[in-house]
């Protein structure tokens, strides 16, 4: 299968070859130095978008560009329940984190190779609050691979890491072995002289055996032996006074490493303190490996890319980054270029962040810092859709081909609104297809495959909406107009809730994915157009020929039923339903009989907007139903409708018109534009009252089509 290029970086060239050169004050494909646009002080770059939008492609161009050339680390934040053991990225993927201490882990493993100093005072830090329950051996195997990459990346020691894991799992616990042995012979001890002065014995005299693993006491003691080992080994006392330095006189006395621990193992406000102290000994590290002779090599900034902000540890760590370089007196004034990426915009709570469009970064950020809000380092960019220009060239073919339809891109355009990565599926779906000698029209879009065989509706959807059930729950969903309609179809289709209603629990799913905020129950439950677009076409595609009530003309006879029950009101919906189903003849046959019978000028506009919301029907599965759109439209089988009134024929040609100019993505066909505009004009003089309401949509309703704009409701 031919694949496209370079789609979900188009339009991206001022992120990549202006902006982050320079921060980092490297070129972006030249080995050269540039200049730097901020001194003492860098903004956290966020790039914002959707699934598909080309997040992860931006910074796997970064990678590829600048690793070697610079200190460079890459994670992916992952939600808590997807990691169980780091990983070392040997396949060339993003390593992974869940958790904050997690994150820093990686960014020493990336970051520690290429600096001067190997993060004496983090990586300490990272011993003590790493740690596991006694017996969990899943926990001590990841918590111990840690250690071992860290130890590795640092230069700290030698060997296999698989090896090292082990052989520090054994020292720790054979370690909290000795201390416990030692408490229990000294509570035996304590427990057999208070029986010799009498003393009251009724004190558990278990008090110094083993307690149970799973314990906070136990995983306490164990964190306790991780960071005995970690300074028996290394001696990091630098270390162990910088942190102490950050706590209150009351626990000076103690190990600052332990009590780093503990604070962190108990949580709330004390976990809080010990993540702030151990992103700021991350950004002491950091600028204490570029000293004056760095500086005056110009040698350039570290580069950190973190994709995937939006989950916990991404969260958590820009926070905290933020809140550190917002401090008045900022003890550390590290030059770290972080980039990273959040599905959706902006996060909320962040007033004070400085956002700037693609093109605006050409000559510069346009970034400079305004108060001591953490939000005030933030500089957001939203990736945009691609434009029509930029889809041409990936319907370029490699070798000579007869043309392809010459309105291909402006069709592509039109479905995808520019979704790089829909875009980009579906031009090599049209390349691949043409080299197997297919002619693909604008129409003829949603219904290629990929090149292993699948529809690319359902690869572009697996994509987009990564939940399985989810997917297929709103795949049946979409095809109702709201969450009243969606929650009746459920029932009917016997859909099951997690925990919820399935139409409320679909809703969530898309909020929480960022492809909608706070959807009205009014509105249709998928609000993106190009997502209802994809839904809607699966659902075509997957209900063709189902039983059980499930078949698309099942489905939307149920819909019609539905709303057909709510009057008036429902009128519109029902002959929407009506016409999916493939029953043209009733939709005309009411509309024609509105049309004679109601005399009320104000029903124009009622009977203008049945019209226009009925059209836009989805089309019946093509097995079940022959495309003759166009041939009713234009009176080539006026003669089969012979029987029939002069107003009902040409209200046939009009429905039929107007369902083919409405179809989303397909370029509009200007006979059928043509066509509204004339059939509407003939209706015009035919009606007592709605002559102007009509005459006025004549010369409208054509134009929208053409500029695939709104069609207007005279009066409205």
């Amino acid at each position: 299968m031919h694949v496209p290029e370079g789609a979900p970086l188009y339009g991206r060239d001022p992120l990549l070859r202006s902006l982050v050169p320079r921060l980092t004050g490297l070129a972006y494909d030249e080995r050269s130095r540039t200049v730097r646009e901020h001194q003492g002080d860098l903004p956290v770059v966020l790039v914002t978008g959707h699934h598909g939008m080309g997040r992860t492609a931006v910074l796997d161009e970064l990678a590829s560009r600048y690793a070697g050339r610079l200190p460079l680390a890459r994670v992916r934040a992952v939600p808590a329940e997807s990691e169980v053991l780091p990983s070392a990225s040997a396949d060339g993927t993003a390593p992974v984190a869940s958790t904050l201490a997690g994150l820093l882990t990686e960014l020493v493993c990336g970051l520690g190779p290429g600096l001067r100093r190997h993060f004496p005072v983090l990586v300490p830090g990272l011993f003590a609050v790493s740690g596991w329950h006694r017996g969990n051996a899943e926990q001590r195997d990841a918590a111990c691979l840690r250690c071992a990459r860290l130890l590795l990346a640092c230069r700290l020691a030698g060997g296999d890491e698989n090896a090292l894991r082990h052989t520090w799992a054994t020292a720790v616990e054979g370690r909290l072995e000795a201390v416990e042995a030692v408490e229990a012979v000294e509570a035996v001890n304590a427990v057999n002289a208070n029986v010799d002065t009498g003393t009251d014995t009724d004190a558990d005299t278990d008090a110094g055996t083993d307690t149970d693993a799973d314990t906070e006491q136990s995983r306490q003691a164990l964190g306790g032996a991780l960071v005995a080992e970690y300074v028996d080994r290394y001696r990091p006392t630098a270390a162990q006074e910088w942190y102490r330095s950050r706590f209150p006189q009351g626990v000076r006395e103690r190990d600052p490493l332990v009590v780093l621990g503990e604070w962190f193992r108990q949580g709330g406000d004390y976990r809080h303190a010990a993540e702030q102290s151990l992103v700021a000994a991350f950004l002491h590290d950091v600028a204490a490996s570029y000293g004056r002779l760095q500086r005056w090599n110009r040698e350039p900034w570290p580069l950190v890319l973190l994709d995937d902000a939006h989950c916990a540890a991404g969260r958590d760590f820009l926070q905290l980054l933020l809140e550190h370089r917002a401090l008045p007196e900022r003890p550390d004034h590290e030059e770290l270029v972080v980039v990273a990426t959040r599905l959706g915009g902006p996060p909320d709570g962040t007033p004070d962040a400085v956002r700037r469009d693609l093109a605006e970064l050409v000559r510069s950020s346009g970034w400079e810092r305004k108060g001591l809000a953490p939000s005030a380092g933030l500089l957001t960019v939203p990736l945009t859709p691609l434009a029509r220009d930029d889809i041409l060239p990936l319907l370029v073919r490699d070798r000579p081909a007869p043309p392809l339809h010459p309105h291909l891109a402006s069709a592509v355009h039109s479905l995808t609104g520019g979704h790089p990565a829909v875009t980009t599926v579906l031009c090599a779906a049209v390349l691949d297809a043409t080299e197997r000698g297919r002619s693909v029209g604008p129409r003829d879009l949603l219904g290629l495959g990929t090149g292993d065989g699948r529809p690319v509706g359902e690869a572009v959807l697996e994509r987009l909406l990564p939940d399985r059930r989810q997917r297929d729950r709103l795949t049946m969903l979409s095809l109702a107009r709201d969450s009243t309609a969606a929650e009746a179809l459920a029932d009917h289709l016997r859909l099951q809730g997690p925990d919820q209603l399935p139409a409320n629990s679909a809703t969530d799913y898309l909020e929480d994915q960022q492809w909608q905020q706070h959807t009205d129950p009014d509105r249709p439950l998928v609000t993106d157009p190009l997502l209802r677009t994809l839904l809607v076409h699966e659902a075509r595609r997957t209900t063709q020929g189902a039983a059980d009530g499930r078949g698309w003309h099942e489905i939307h006879r149920f819909l019609q039923l539905h709303h057909a029950q709510r009057g008036e009101s429902g009128e519109a919906d029902a002959l929407r339903h009506m016409l999916a189903a493939g029953n043209a003849e009733t939709v005309v046959a009411t509309l024609t009989e509105e049309f004679q019978s109601e005399q009320d000028e104000q029903a124009a506009s009622h009977w203008l907007l049945c019209l226009r919301y009925a059209a836009t029907a989805p089309t019946p599965p093509t097995g079940e139903w022959t495309d003759e759109r166009t041939q009713v439209a234009l009176g080539a089988h006026d003669r089969r409708y012979s029987n029939l009134h002069e107003i009902e024929r040409c209200v046939n040609r009009l429905l039929h018109a107007q369902w083919h100019v409405s179809e989303p993505h397909a370029q509009p066909d200007p006979d059928m534009c043509r066509a509204v505009g004339e059939e509407l004009a003939f209706l015009s003089p035919r009606h007592p009252s709605w002559h102007a309401v009509l005459s006025q949509a004549a010369r409208s309703w054509p134009v929208a089509a053409r500029q695939k704009r709104p069609f207007p409701i005279p009066g409205q």
